[in-house]
């Protein structure tokens, strides 16, 4: 990341322009806090009275998250928060929880992966051609099973129900993150709405001024363009409507969310990695006991499907993991949530395509865009981070200038 050093005072920010950031996520937090730091005036506009978007914690008592999440050491992401005493409490995967992994393969549960994956795991993302499929170049790697259980462990970072046929330099970076160790995976305490308010209240020492409840559309939007630059922080979808820009379109991933809380019973299963088919479960109260009542365990998975497949059929999946590695799951489980989240899990990159030919974080007129199907590199929530950061930086400039910035992330 050539940017990290750039978040200081530029020197040239007027601070009669405004910067409007339209999203309260990870994106708009970064951005705001981001455009601030350089001395720029700032207000953030959310449309939920709360902040977070899919980083939202839900209240108790269960404190799940809008599907598993996890923060990555090795990222920028991590790095930036970590400069500014962001993290806050994490926690790792407690090392004794690593003997309770368990992969589904041929409908059994295995305690230990093939020994394709590790193999794989060992490949750098360079090595992997951005114009194949995965499947088909991890396959001439390890063997066509060992490409696809190695397919199917990467969909964790992907929420897409056929990895393989994705490229194969966008997945074997994932996938190499993912298969690290020691795990790179840290997990805020108390859930990543934590985070988030650590990130609002840094914003408003800041300056930010910011605002929930605040529904930004077209038209107060060109009110908002007419006092300084905007980034716009929300889902491409939204975006697209709000910009009235109908090329604002990029791939996402279509998976079905299960959040369960079960009774706990001694023995469980940490995470059961389904090699069989896209597919993840997670206890995450062990790593952090007090996202569900004492006595109680957190359990959250995703299972992708297709573009024309039911809900159910993930569910079905989920419980098959369920079997495998939780016995009894049914008589002991206390409270059960799913939903279906179709086109808001991140941007997926097809075989021919990289991060740069996303829709671009330069939208001219003075509108930036950020999110986490913008075109900027990372790893799931590290995407977000990235595009909040560039279009603080080019807004940064166009108000300096009092002028389009003319820079394209594509071309950086």
């Amino acid at each position: 990341m050539g940017h990290m050093g750039r978040t200081g005072h530029t020197g040239h920010v007027n601070t009669h322009t405004h910067i409007h950031v339209v999203g309260g996520g990870l994106a708009g937090l970064t951005a705001a806090i981001t455009a601030a730091e350089s001395g720029a005036r700032v207000t953030l506009h959310e449309g939920h009275r709360t902040l977070g978007g899919r980083a939202r914690t839900a209240d108790g008592p269960y404190r799940a998250n809008e599907g598993p999440h996890a923060l990555y050491r090795r990222g920028p992401h991590w790095t930036w928060l970590a400069r500014r005493g962001l993290v806050g409490p994490v926690v790792p995967v407690p090392p004794l929880e690593g003997l309770r992994f368990r992969f589904r393969r041929a409908g059994a549960a295995r305690r230990t992966p093939p020994v394709a994956l590790l193999r794989l795991a060992r490949r750098g993302p360079h090595t992997a051609p951005v114009d194949s499929a995965f499947l088909e170049w991890a396959a001439g790697q390890v063997g066509e099973e060992g490409a696809r259980a190695a397919a199917n462990f990467a969909a964790t970072a992907l929420f897409h129900h056929d990895p393989g046929a994705l490229s194969a330099r966008f997945v074997q970076e994932r996938f190499r993150r993912l298969a690290s160790f020691p795990p790179e995976a840290r997990y805020p305490v108390g859930g990543w709405a934590a985070l988030v308010e650590r990130m609002a209240g840094h914003a408003r020492g800041l300056g930010v001024r910011i605002e929930t409840a605040a529904r930004v559309d077209t038209r107060t939007l060109g009110e908002l363009a007419r006092t300084g630059p905007v980034i716009v922080a929300a889902s491409l979808d939204s975006a697209r409507v709000l910009l009235d820009d109908a090329s604002l379109t990029w791939e996402s991933g279509r998976t079905v969310l299960v959040d369960l809380a079960l009774r706990t019973r001694r023995g469980d299963a940490f995470v059961v990695s389904d090699l069989d088919a896209p597919g993840w479960l997670e206890r995450f109260t062990a790593q952090d006991p007090g996202l569900a009542p004492a006595g109680e365990q957190l359990l959250q998975g995703q299972f992708p499907i297709g573009p024309d497949a039911r809900r159910a059929e993930g569910t079905v999946r989920a419980e098959a993991l369920l079997d495998l590695g939780f016995p009894g799951w049914r008589e002991r489980t206390a409270w059960r949530v799913e939903a279906l989240a179709d086109g808001r899990t991140g941007a997926v990159d097809r075989p021919g395509t990289t991060w740069r030919d996303r829709p671009s974080v330069v939208r001219g007129d003075g509108i930036f865009l950020a999110g986490d199907q913008v075109a900027a590199p990372g790893l799931l929530s590290e995407v977000s981070f990235t595009s909040g950061l560039e279009a603080a930086m080019l807004a940064l400039k166009a108000a300096g200038l009092r002028s389009g910035s003319g820079v394209d992330l594509n071309q950086t």
